[in-house]
């Protein structure tokens, strides 16, 4: 008989530490050049890395967007050690390396999508849409596993963050992609509410997998293409 699913359960120890077996492949996949990926006319995306993750956290994430025909930037901003109170001034300083006059496709990888929400609030009129990868957007901060790590790093309570914590969805396109595997966060923190995003998808990896895993990056990207496409298909 299956396991009961409950999306509040907080992941175990054990699926955290289960968690350890993707730095391998992070640490591999994470070589080859910072710049911007894929062809230049491609449509912009700016890809945001999770806690303690770096540009070189999200190579294999940037490769998959790219091979789906995407020119995609970095963050540039080091890494991701948590909300700064510089840190939608340093944001906006991101998206505005991204030489391009069309709306910038927001790509958040844990953290990095709370960041990338937040991104969008600011500069809606800047942003195509935005996509979370396993990011805790939704409910209480403490839903997952790292957040008293978290608080070591960063310096501040999640419930007392430099930025507000909004849980709202914002004024642009926003899919959330989540998955009951994932050993850092709880499903339904990364799934949310219905009213929080425009659409939610399950996919079956675990936490650091939407970053450095082959397969499930281009999974990810496959998802993505399609709420493009629905979003923006002009009506009959």
């Amino acid at each position: 008989m299956s396991e009961h699913f409950d999306p509040d359960r907080i992941p175990s120890t054990r699926q955290r530490l289960g968690e350890v077996a993707s730095l391998w492949p992070r640490i591999w996949r994470g070589f080859g050049h910072l710049g911007a990926r894929g062809p230049v006319s491609g449509p912009p995306a700016l890809v945001f890395p999770g806690f303690i993750a770096s540009d070189r956290g999200t190579m294999e994430l940037r490769r998959a967007l790219a091979e789906a025909g995407f020119r995609v930037h970095p963050w540039r901003l080091g890494w991701n050690m948590g909300a700064r109170h510089d840190l939608m001034q340093r944001l906006d300083h991101s998206l505005s390396q991204v030489d391009d006059d069309r709306p910038v496709l927001l790509v958040g990888w844990s953290l990095g999508g709370i960041f990338a929400r937040e991104l969008a609030r600011l500069r809606p009129d800047r942003v195509r849409a935005v996509v979370t990868l396993g990011s805790p957007f939704s409910g209480d901060p403490r839903l997952n596993n790292v957040w008293r790590l978290y608080e070591r790093v960063a310096g501040h309570k999640v419930d007392a963050t430099p930025i507000p914590r909004i849980t709202a969805k914002p004024p642009v396109p926003t899919l959330a992609l989540w998955s009951r595997r994932d050993g850092i966060v709880a499903a339904s923190a990364a799934r949310g509410l219905p009213e929080e995003s425009d659409k939610s998808v399950e996919l079956q990896c675990n936490h650091m997998a939407f970053g450095v895993s082959a397969r499930a990056t281009r999974a990810a990207v496959k998802e993505i293409t399609a709420f493009l496409d629905g979003i923006e298909q002009p009506r009959p």
